[in-house]
């Protein structure tokens, strides 16, 4: 969506970045995104006065990768891809440390459905290879 943040309860420091960039390379979807910008912080404040809202580093890098041509529909792989060594680095570490890392947040969504007895699993297994043209 591209406001708020868990971590960052004022301005995320990267999404000030990348308002500096966009700035730099200037346009109309970057005029608009600061307006859009300064009306959600806004009409935010007056509905919850308590509560500060302001952009995460996803709101700007959509309006970057916009600006440099990169078609919508790859915005989430792009975006993805330059996390992946954020995502290495936690890999590496967990590896070193022997030990995983585990969030603290709680998973509250549907229980996982309930493992198929192994007979049954075989069977279905068969009959997968069978409709594909395998040897059961």
């Amino acid at each position: 969506m591209g406001f708020g943040h868990p971590v960052y309860q004022t301005r995320d420091p990267r999404s000030a970045l990348l308002l500096e960039l966009a700035d730099s390379l200037g346009g109309k979807r970057v005029t608009l995104a600061k307006h859009v910008e300064s009306r959600v912080v806004a009409l935010f404040k007056e509905l919850k006065p308590r509560h500060e809202i302001h952009t995460n580093v996803e709101f700007y890098a959509g309006v970057l990768l916009e600006t440099c041509g990169i078609p919508r529909p790859m915005f989430t792989s792009t975006f993805a891809t330059s996390r992946v060594i954020g995502w290495c680095a936690n890999i590496l570490e967990q590896a070193f440390d022997k030990h995983i890392i585990r969030p603290s947040a709680q998973y509250v969504g549907p229980p996982a459905p309930a493992p198929l007895p192994a007979a049954h699993a075989a069977q279905e297994a068969a009959q997968s290879d069978q409709h594909q043209g395998g040897t059961p």
